[in-house]
């Protein structure tokens, strides 16, 4: 495994900050010149933005296809998305341009090319052996509207059908049109006054590619002499047709039509059909029809060597199963099959044995491709079960509502939490190995560990391995279960503070090192879980409630009655600490009949049984407050090496020590200034009216924004804000300076005052105001001791300013290198300790990983605070600001990490105007400015967020994350790391016609398609009725798809081009191969990837 080179930089090289000439005053005063000692690595050269892959379902898909040689498969949307699936690990996205919706899809079977037709009545050719699939050719349809496209197995051209009715010819080689044209009047009975409607189908006949099928919209098929250029037979049935399918054997079809009818033909005799069959619907005494029953949207008709054939069907049910799932129907013989559907079903196809039509085609499963997931159905084990989808699709199971991300994990994390997910898998999938197994992994050159976290409307949490650009479900973890369910509405006690979706997941904190988890939910709810390998049950959930709820009154002038503030310290030795406060529940309403001292969900008080895996240590819940629900949480921060819980939300905040079950600081946001509150704001009682609170975070799923809302920063601005934070609008009548919400917490271990001499545990609070407040904490002694004494929380009176909500927070040592907040190694707790073990624990100090070796009393620190408005690195113990940035002017900052890349660190910011931008530490030079794009929605907003190795992700759509990446290094490598789609496959032997069959005629006949629709015979199409465009694929591209697609003089003539041209990487590894003689009237180009070097051959 190959590891990333770290690129060298020169030596001696001293950062110079652009925004540094403001702070060149600052940098003389007490902080001295060691600032400029640090030698930033970083440069401008390291960071290259480009997005590397995208992970989930297909978001609103509509279409379906799969090469049954290379055993692709292809889904496409509508949005113009196309993805496609080989085996797991291999997975691919492309866009079409336009973005016009995909309505038909059609591989050139084993030749590593695929045809997509679109919504615009354009039809492309993509190129799909290279590894970033791309367009080599389009034709743009000017005067009829595309419907159905039918390409035969080993030929070149593609038979497009229309809305008009008529049929064109496309030659996929030069994607021009042929002359010759099936027009609609024509093709039916020259009696016939009215229209035939659009194109539904078109197939040649498995066992004469001279005689096409033509379904039309009314109920006219017809079986068209592509030779003769006339009609053999018109079949005529009186409902409406939306799909057909033939028997291998060319002697029957099959129509499904609008009324859930089934009519079977025999080629020989349109006057009837053979049999017509309702799948669905009541058989009714004295021979009368069966009721109508729902359309019966495609149907496919398989054959068996062994058997009976499939008749495999989507829709079709009766019009009284009111409320019924969609479902598949699998007709095999005498048995009939229901199979129910989660969600409507958008196509299917049937995976067979064989590519060729006309042998029998030996079904053995069924690809269906539903609204919002892809099923893999096994015909041929009982029951038919499923196949157990290897891909991660089920991002969406239920709505995302926030995510995190994780680069450079402990190794040990992976293992531990796909240890306790292996337990959850569901049982009685298929034993079969999954069937879409083309393609080949890319190469593996990262080596680290990295994992994301996405929290859910239903309250779950998920748990993805995504080391080395790959995706893979590790754990869940289904926070609701705590909480007691309300069977129907009326149960439901009216103190939900939204009305659906009361457990969903608003913020994750977890720490890697001592996998402790901490959520906040949007019912005011906080749970810290443990994670532990042991099964337990839990006798009584350990909770607290608290009761948060404090709102001011603005001093405009000074002779309003004014309420003396809160005495504060300010930096003497002995500051005087915070009394802890805890509310317990003990009445449902106050004294005037208003809600009071409940929370917003009850917690089960009957014993939980917890399985191995995350585990609830506490359970914190915001209590009413006199008819006034808990405002949602805005941040929340938990410490392992503390055992402290702290988190805010718009009235203040609150910290518990989660060891000893306390709630050691219960504050509004102003008590936390005391007397230095720049705003001069006072308490006041709590309001008794009770406002709307907004609806739940499920809107991010598809919450559009006004554009005039763009550059409106998400907590500094009040009025009709569609960006607040806060959720709840019970706020939003106080005026801006009295609404200041906790945007940011972290704890650390650093210089609280000016006059430190060393630094001690503390916790650093900002506000949306820009305000960065710092909170010391006196911790007792490790061991039985930190069980036993309380935990002093005091103001250090240190308070700091930036322009803009806080975001972001962090600390640099000496060096420049990133001080990670303390935390405890992970250890079991389920086990009791033996001796030895505790006295370790007792001397068992916090780990603060800085890469300097101890903080001596001389050094300093750097605290980097970014805000959504700028930046700022602060040199503690002095306070001084030494480096300034004003990130952005006109729009805001929605998300700012401090992370590690290329052995440095920098940071990172997604601005609201679509801008994505670094600056180094501690200097603050810009390194990157790219616009990338422009925020459209909430859900991007939520989900955005940066990590360390120049990782990035975001929900691009409900379904989907797209991972970016903003290292250099990244980029260059991403073309080994992704997989190769096409694969050398020999096509299987076309079936043996057998001895009499070729001695009396009845075997398959061919058809010379060239001696037909070339130019020669066929003459040119109309120039004004398609145009074709060529595409970007690039020579790369021409070559890939030359092997199958072009004729015989341009494939040798490519070769020998190709052993003339030196092609960079291709230079040194090309080669041709011949194969036996029986291959002498085929050539083909294999292409295979082995590092960086392509290899091409001819057989």
């Amino acid at each position: 495994m190959r590891k990333f080179n770290i690129r060298k930089v020169l030596d001696g090289l001293t950062a110079v900050s652009a925004a540094a000439s403001a702070s060149s005053a600052a940098q003389q005063q007490q902080a001295g010149n060691r600032e400029t000692e640090i030698q930033e690595t970083l440069q401008s050269e390291h960071f290259q933005l480009c997005k590397t892959v995208r992970h989930g379902f297909p978001y609103q898909p509509s279409a379906l296809a799969f090469d049954p040689v290379q055993k692709i498969l292809a889904i496409g949307t509508q949005t113009g998305a196309l993805r496609l699936f080989g085996r797991p690990g291999v997975e691919c996205y492309c866009q079409h341009d336009n973005g016009a919706a995909v309505i038909q899809l059609q591989f050139l079977i084993n030749e590593g090319a695929l045809v997509s037709a679109l919504a615009d009545d354009t039809l492309h050719l993509w190129n799909l052996r290279q590894k970033r699939p791309a367009i080599l050719h389009s034709l743009k349809f000017n005067r009829e509207r595309i419907t159905f496209c039918h390409l035969p197995f080993q030929s070149k051209w593609l038979y497009v059908g229309t809305e008009r009715g008529n049929i064109h010819i496309v030659n996929v080689e030069s994607f021009t049109l042929s002359g010759y044209v099936i027009m609609w009047n024509k093709a039916i009975e020259l009696s016939s006054k009215s229209h035939p409607g659009p194109i539904v189908h078109i197939s040649d006949n498995p066992m004469d590619e001279g005689k096409l099928l033509i379904g039309f919209e009314s109920g006219t098929v017809v079986l068209w002499d592509l030779k003769s250029k006339k009609a053999d037979y018109r079949y005529t049935h009186d409902e409406a047709i939306h799909s057909v399918a033939w028997h291998h054997e060319g002697k029957q079809f099959i129509c499904s039509h609008s009324d859930g009818t089934l009519t079977i033909w025999n080629v020989k005799s349109p006057t009837k059909p053979f049999q017509t069959i309702t799948p669905h619907g009541k058989q009714l005494k004295d021979g009368k029809k069966p009721e109508p029953c729902k359309p019966i949207l495609k149907v496919e008709y398989k054959t068996t060597r062994a058997g009976e054939p499939f008749i495999i069907l989507s829709g079709g049910l009766s019009y009284d199963t009111i409320g019924r799932r969609p479902c598949l129907t699998v007709m095999h013989g005498k048995s009939t099959a229901v199979l129910e559907m989660d969600y409507s079903i958008v196509d299917f196809l049937t995976l067979c044995e064989t590519p060729y039509p006309n042998d029998f085609q030996e079904p053995y499963a069924v690809v269906v491709l539903l609204e919002k997931d892809l099923v893999l159905i096994d015909l041929a084990q009982n029951g038919y079960p499923i196949f157990e989808n290897p891909y991660p699709l089920t991002i969406h199971e239920s709505p995302v509502t926030c995510c995190e991300y994780f680069a450079d994990c402990p190794v040990d994390l992976i293992p531990a939490l796909y240890s306790v997910g292996a337990r959850q898998k569901r049982q009685g999938y298929s034993k079969k190995e999954w069937p879409i197994s083309g393609g080949n992994w890319g190469l593996i050159t990262q080596s680290y560990p990295e994992i994301i976290i996405t929290g859910h409307a239903d309250g779950s949490i998920k748990f993805w391995d995504a080391s080395a650009i790959t995706l893979q479900v590790l754990y869940k973890l289904k926070t609701a279960k705590v909480f007691e369910k309300s069977r129907n509405k009326d149960d439901r006690p009216n103190t939900d503070i939204v009305d659906e979706d009361p457990y969903a997941i608003q913020i994750i904190s977890w720490c890697p090192e001592s996998r402790m988890l901490c959520i906040a939910g949007v019912s005011a709810h906080v749970i810290i879980y443990r994670f532990s390998k042991q099964e337990v049950t839990t006798e009584v959930i350990p909770m607290l409630e608290v009761r948060l709820l404090y709102e001011i009154n603005d001093v405009e002038s000074p002779d309003g009655e004014q309420v003396p503030p809160l005495p504060t310290p300010g930096t003497g030795s002995n500051p005087q600490s915070i009394v802890p406060q805890s509310h317990p529940s003990t009445s449902s309403s106050s004294s005037d009949g208003l809600r009071d001292n409940v929370p917003c969900l009850k917690v089960k008080n009957s014993p939980l049984k917890q399985s191995p895996g995350y585990q609830i240590e506490l359970v914190i819940q915001l209590v009413w407050v006199s008819g006034e629900p808990p405002q949602q949480i805005t941040s929340l921060a938990v410490n392992s090496a503390y055992g402290l819980v702290v988190f805010g939300n718009c009235n203040g905040i609150a910290m518990v020590d989660y060891l000893q079950k306390t709630v050691l600081l219960n504050l509004g946001t102003i008590e936390l200034y005391g007397s230095n509150d720049p705003y001069r704001r006072e308490p006041r009682s709590p309001r008794k009216t009770r406002q709307p609170s907004g609806a739940g975070l499920c809107d991010i799923n598809e919450g559009t924004m006004v554009p005039e809302d763009r550059c409106k920063s998400p907590t500094s601005d009040v009025k009709d804000n569609s960006f607040s934070r806060s959720r709840s609008s019970s706020v939003t009548s106080i005026d801006k300076e009295s609404r200041e919400a906790i945007s940011a917490l972290h704890f650390c271990e650093t210089f609280t005052r000016k006059t430190d001499t060393s630094p001690s545990p503390c916790l650093w609070v900002g506000t949306t105001l820009g305000t960065v407040l710092v909170i010391v904490l006196n911790l007792p002694p490790g061991g039985e001791q930190r069980l036993l004494q309380p935990v002093i929380v005091s103001p250090s009176g240190t308070i700091l300013r930036l322009k803009g909500a806080i975001l972001r927070m962090a600390f640099l040592d000496t060096t420049g290198s990133l001080v990670p907040p303390a935390h405890e190694p992970w250890r079991e707790h389920n086990v009791p300790e033996d001796k030895d073990e505790k006295d370790k624990s007792k001397k068992r100090r916090p780990v603060s990983v800085s890469p300097s070796s101890s903080q001596e009393i001389s050094e300093n620190q750097y605290a980097v605070i970014c805000s959504e408005k700028q930046a700022k690195v602060i040199s503690l113990p002095s306070q001084n600001c030494i480096y300034k940035q004003n990130i952005t002017e006109t729009s805001f900052v929605l998300r700012g990490d401090i992370v590690s890349l290329s052995n440095s660190i920098c940071l990172a910011c997604f601005c609201a105007n679509g801008h994505i931008m670094t600056f180094s530490l501690p200097s603050l030079r810009p390194l990157l400015d790219v616009y990338y794009l422009p925020l459209t929605n909430m859900r991007i907003a939520r989900t955005f967020c940066f990590t360390n190795n120049g990782q990035a992700l975001y929900l691009v759509s409900p379904t989907e994350i797209q991972r970016l990446t903003y290292s250099q290094e990244t980029c260059e490598n991403l073309q080994e790391m992704l997989g190769e789609l096409f694969t050398p496959v020999e096509t299987p032997e076309a079936p043996n016609r057998g001895f009499f069959k070729g001695l009396f005629g009845g075997g398959a006949q061919s058809l010379d398609r060239e001696e037909l629709f070339g130019e020669s015979a066929s003459g040119k199409a109309s120039r004004s009725l398609a145009q074709h465009i060529p595409g970007p694929g690039g020579i790369e591209g021409v070559k890939g798809a030359a092997s199958g697609v072009v004729g015989e003089l341009a494939r040798a003539r490519l070769a020998l081009d190709e052993r003339g041209q030196k092609l960079g990487e291709l230079e040194e590894k090309t080669a041709a191969m011949l194969y036996s003689a029986d291959s002498f009237s085929k050539h083909a180009h294999e292409m295979m990837l082995k590092y960086k070097d392509k290899k091409w051959y001819q057989f």
